[in-house]
This record gives C-alpha cells, structure tokens and sequence, in this order.
C-alpha cells in the first residue's frame, strides 16, 4: 500500500529519514539518519577498504567498475522511475540524466591508467643525472555530498572519478532524495560485495556538517554557493581539501547571425529542463538587436507548448518557490514585462514557464540563481555588450553563443568555466571534458583528465642514475665547480631569445 504524505520539507521520524514526492506526497523511501557517530564509523570502514581498492590497481577497478555500469544500464528503466518517484521530474529526464552518468562511469573506468598512471619526466641540465617520475595516488576516502536536481548524474561525477583514482567514498545524498542515492550505493555492493568500498549516510545538514569532519581526506560538494562556503569552512578546521561545484547564473548569446530556431530551442531546454532546476540552466538570453523580436516570438511559442505538471515537474524545495517569486514579482514591479507567465505562473508545488522582457540589470531575477523555469531576454547593441553583461554577475559555471562567424571568440571570452556553441548544456554530457566554474560557482573540476587528477595527490619521484657532472646540492661542490655551473647556464641560457 502507497503511504501518501503532506508534500514539504523532508521529515524524519523515529530516527527515519522518509522521503517523499513533492508533488503527491507519495513515499519514496525511508531511510535510517545517520548521526555524527554514524558517520565517522562510515568513513572509519571506507578507510579499512581503501588498501583492498587500491590493490586490485587500475585493471581490477576497471572490471568493477564497468560491471556497475552494466546492471544501470540494464535497470536504467528502474532508476529513472525511482527517480521520478522522488523528485518528481519527467521519467525521461531522468532516464536522459542516468545515460549521461552511465557514459561518465565507463570513461572514468577506461581512462583511468592513461591520465594518473606513472610516468617518466624529462630531466633538466642542472640535475641530468637524475630521472624524473610522476605518480598519482589517490587520497584515500573522498566524501561526496551531493544535490538532488540532479541525484544521479552529478554524484557520480564526483564518484567515478574518485572510485577510478583508487579512492572509497562515504555518500551524503541530498536528504531530498536520500533513496536514489541509496539506489546507487545498493547497485554498486552488489558488484563489489567484498568491502564496504563505496557507502550512503543520510540526514539533513548535520550529516553533511559531520562528513567535513569525519576524517575524509577530500570532499566533493555540489549545491548551492552558501552552502558551498559552509562546507569550506568546516573542512578548513582540519585542512581537509575541497571541489566545490556550486550556483550559476548562466547566460547564453544569440549573435546576428545565430539559427533563431535552433537557439529559441536551446533556450527553451536550457532554461526550462527539470523546471529550470539546473546549476548550469539558462537564466539569461542576451539577443542583439536584429534578431531580438524574431528571437523573443520563437522563444515565447516554444516555452508556450510546454505542458506544467508533464514536460514540466515541481519544484523539489518548497522554499525555492518563494525565491522564484520573488523574482519574478521585483522583475515586474522594477518595469519588466511577461510575454508568457509572470506572477500567475507560481502555483506551488509547480511553476509555468515565464519568458520575462525589459528587466532591470540589477534585478534579483538577473544577479541573483532563480533555479526555476523563467528566462530573462535583454536587447543588446552587439555582441560585445551581451558578453559585458553576461560576465557582470558573481557566477560562471557556463554558457552558450549561438552564432556563426564569430561564436568560438565570443565564448572564449566568457568568464566560465565551459560554454556550450550553438548549443545548451552539452559540455555536462562529454565524459572527457571538465566541469566546473568560477567565482561564486566555485572551483575545481570534475570529469575529464582534470576530474580524475582531482582525486588524487601528484607525487613526483627523482632517481639518481649516474654521478653529478655539475653537483649543486652539496655542501661538497667547490669553487671551480661553481664556476662550471656559472659559464654552463650563461652559455646555455644567456642568450636572447
């Protein structure tokens, strides 16, 4: 029998973390919380597993790890409706976001030994007797907090690449979808059954909180900036490192001569997928003058098919939609116009798209992480303009231009941490590239070369091979061999170049 619960925050009950739909308030699941003693003897067990993971080196993790691949692509149906279930988002949605994530786990497994494994590195004249070797090791036990926008896909951006440097991992779901995190734990013990190597605790901030200070040796956290600079503070006690993936005020560009129907259609998707519940959505067009009107008509009757309550989920946090109305209301009383929506849009727990006009520059719904489906669209002269205003606000995680001619320029000069050429948020879904932002959107990178090398400590490594032909690091060296050293790097460095 279905246990329906008054749709809210998340409720705990006799030391149960009951998870619900924020739509029906149908149960997802219910899950035991775990408290600071939990936790430590969570991470106290990955660390007793960490030298049984590191042993089996990167062809014994490869098997495992493609093996946890296999049994989600072969349940991706069953992933995708837990996840609805709890979230509330499009069952395809979800079953788009557990591919990505399946794609992620099978590069991180193959590439693994290519990016960390050992190298030699050419030596220098002043120490040509020595070799030179680069090794990465894994930390040890990496906490991964993660978000529940998007539970499968971004955690186990941070998971595979931690599982494939040699790490075990110590989970705290987002307590707003404590189940698919456990979902993804369970799975991954019934490929690797002979140690605890990669583990779930859940709770609400406190178990977070209590993670920082377990005793990890790195953590990777994805939410919100605020919580983002929480997180840093508490692993700042201990020195504990930190990958911080945190808020976005995204932009895209749509230049003179841009496919109108093809960025109205990214726009619509980039702004508006998982209701807009997206680090990495767009929140802001900005449309040069030619194409604005024809670019404002394609944008409105896109998002205007869109169906609230099927193409369009709820809005998982109830407090969040108290944030979209707010700025969508200081838009609207500030001078700015709703082509579609507007203050009628906001019928909890659900949005409807709202394609807003003429708002302020130094609007909350502007400056500020909506995280909802609404766009912003602001006439600009040219392209310069639209990049000024774009990299006006504290973020930068991503973007996207749409244009012909001039589109790469106009990216590369965003200040993001990736951006998408006419196309949305498709550098999220490319395994080899890295993810991650600046300023307020944080810093580090998961995914690609620089995701695994994220998980794991550069160790460099010299070998003496044969007598020093000019000895500087003695006490030994004489004068004449200083003179040697003198006259060797005047003659080989001295040069103008």
């Amino acid at each position: 029998m279905t246990v329906t619960r008054t749709p809210g925050l998340p409720l705990v009950e006799n030391g149960l973390l009951i998870s619900t739909n924020p739509a029906s308030g149908a149960e997802a699941g219910r899950l035991p919380v775990a408290d600071e003693a939990a936790v430590a003897a969570a991470v106290r067990r990955a660390k007793e597993a960490a030298a049984w993971w590191v042993a089996l080196g990167f062809d014994g993790r490869k098997v495992r790890l493609l093996r946890w691949r296999a049994v989600l692509a072969r349940r991706v149906e069953e992933l995708a409706a837990l996840t609805r279930l709890e979230t509330g988002k499009p069952e395809s949605d979800a079953i788009v976001e557990a591919s990505a994530a399946i794609e992620h786990i099978d590069w991180a497994a193959r590439n693994a030994r290519r990016v960390l494994g050992a190298r030699r590195v050419k030596s220098r004249l002043m120490l040509i007797e020595h070799t030179g070797h680069l090794e990465y090791q894994p930390y040890g036990v990496i906490g991964v907090i993660g978000p529940w926008n998007y539970p499968i896909l971004t955690p186990i951006g941070s998971i595979s690449g931690a599982l494939a440097a040699g790490n075990t991992v110590v989970f705290k779901p987002s307590e707003y979808s404590p189940a698919v995190g456990q979902w993804l734990v369970d799975t991954f013990a019934e490929v690797v059954p002979e140690r605890p190597v990669m583990r779930a605790v859940h709770g609400l901030g406190e178990a977070g909180a209590a993670l920082c200070r377990a005793g990890v040796d790195k953590i990777a956290f994805t939410g919100s900036t605020a919580t983002g600079k929480r997180v840093m503070a508490a692993c700042a006690e201990t020195l504990t490192p930190v990958v911080i993936e945190a808020g976005g005020k995204d932009a895209m560009i749509v230049d003179a001569d841009a496919d109108l129907a093809a960025a109205a259609e990214a726009a619509v998707w980039g702004g508006m997928t998982n209701a807009g519940q997206t680090c990495i959505g767009i929140e802001r067009v900005y449309a040069v003058a030619p194409v604005y009107d024809a670019f404002v008509r394609a944008v409105t009757e896109k998002a205007a098919a869109l169906r609230t309550g099927e193409d369009i989920g709820p809005i998982t946090m109830p407090g969040q939609v108290d944030v979209i109305r707010r700025h969508i209301d200081d838009a609207l009383d500030r001078g700015g116009r709703a082509v579609l929506g507007g203050k009628d849009a906001v019928r909890p727990p659900y949005v409807a798209p709202t394609v807003l006009l003429d708002v302020p520059e130094d609007s909350a719904a502007v400056r500020e992480e909506t995280f909802g489906p609404t766009l912003t669209i602001t006439k600009v002269a040219d392209a310069d303009e639209a990049v000024e205003k774009a990299n006006a606000v504290r973020y930068g995680l991503g973007g996207a231009v749409f244009g012909k001619a001039n589109a790469i320029r106009i990216a590369r000069r965003l200040r993001t941490g990736m951006v998408a050429v006419n196309s949305a948020l498709t550098f999220v879904g490319m395994a080899g590239l890295p993810f991650g932002g600046v300023g307020d959107s944080g810093f580090g990178r998961i995914h690609g070369d620089d995701g695994l090398r994220e998980f794991a400590r550069a160790k460099a490594v010299t070998v003496r091979r044969a007598p020093s032909l000019l000895p500087s690091m003695t006490f030994e060296r004489t004068p004449a061999q200083v003179r040697q050293i003198i006259r060797t790097i005047r003659l080989r460095y001295g040069r103008r170049p």
